[in-house]
């Protein structure tokens, strides 16, 4: 299934899309599940798909306004530094274990929302992923049961602020300007993504290709970034990782392409979709 989070009529609602249109469930249904996390820790995806096919509301493309596929999660986690081509360009040394922080909720938008580049730096780059959502919450996950407790894929924009980023060696305040973080248009369910390892993702500003590269390129692959973030902190249900960003940012460009108002930038994975955002400027 490809599952949605958006607004119709001023209420937050979410569903599943089919071609130009978003199938929602029930009432009934969505009073006992009122958002996508929700069913997530019910462990209610067939019966929400049932939910939909036997009563569901249709609801074309236009009436709906989207959200983050999750709109607040419990937990971000970030991976940096995780393709073999962005640590040559940022002239790191190989690392024992994945180097991880973390977003806050408010600093994500929805597909087709304007990314925010602060009034006060130019240095606003593209930084393009693939992002997890758990379907099953745990601690203490190994390696081999890791996908067990994944419930979908989707597109992740890590907009950087890049000299906020270096102030120190902790990179949260580059991480979490609001309007940062795009997050979209849906959610694939891992049982329609047969080998995560073959997908290819794009990044485009302005039609330009950026960044490409194969998710069989992460250093440190899904199962052990799970296995990692699961030993000092449980998962749980609704949570969100964004699996890092390949060589070909902005930042590492000459001249550095940093996004400017009127700019926009896609995120593009195999069967996952286009992730697509105007760039502006926050207030």
């Amino acid at each position: 299934m490809k599952l949605a989070s958006f607004t119709h009529q001023g209420r937050a609602a979410y569903g599943v899309v089919q071609g130009d249109q978003y199938l929602v469930p029930a009432a009934d249904f969505l009073s006992r599940f009122p958002d996508l996390a929700s069913v997530l820790r019910a462990g209610a995806l067939a019966e929400l798909e049932a939910a939909v096919r036997s009563g569901g509301t249709q609801l074309p493309a236009q009436a709906v306004q989207a959200l983050p596929v999750i709109p607040a999660p419990g937990k971000i986690f970030c991976v940096g530094l995780n393709y073999k081509t962005h640590v040559a360009e940022m002239k790191r040394a190989d690392a024992d274990y994945p180097a991880i922080f973390v977003r806050f909720a408010d600093s994500l938008i929805a597909a087709g929302d304007t990314m925010l580049r602060p009034p006060f730096s130019e240095r606003f780059d593209y930084e393009g992923e693939l992002a997890i959502v758990i379907g099953k919450g745990g601690r203490h996950i190994a390696q081999a049961d890791a996908f067990s407790h994944i419930a979908g894929y989707a597109c992740f924009n890590d907009g950087s602020v890049r000299d906020w980023q270096r102030h120190t060696h902790q990179w949260t305040p580059g991480k979490n300007f609001p309007g940062t973080g795009a997050f979209g248009p849906h959610m694939v369910t891992a049982d329609e993504v047969a080998d995560v390892n073959q997908l290819t993702l794009q990044t485009r500003l302005n039609g330009e290709v950026v960044q490409q590269a194969s998710l069989s390129d992460l250093i440190f692959t899904i199962p052990v970034v799970i296995e990692y973030l699961s030993r000092f902190t449980p998962l749980s249900p609704g949570d969100v990782i964004a699996t890092g960003t390949p060589g070909g940012v902005g930042d590492k460009r000459t001249p550095p392409p940093y996004m400017k108002d009127g700019d926009v930038v896609e995120v593009e994975i195999t069967g996952l979709g286009t992730l697509r955002n105007p760039v502006g400027t926050a207030a």
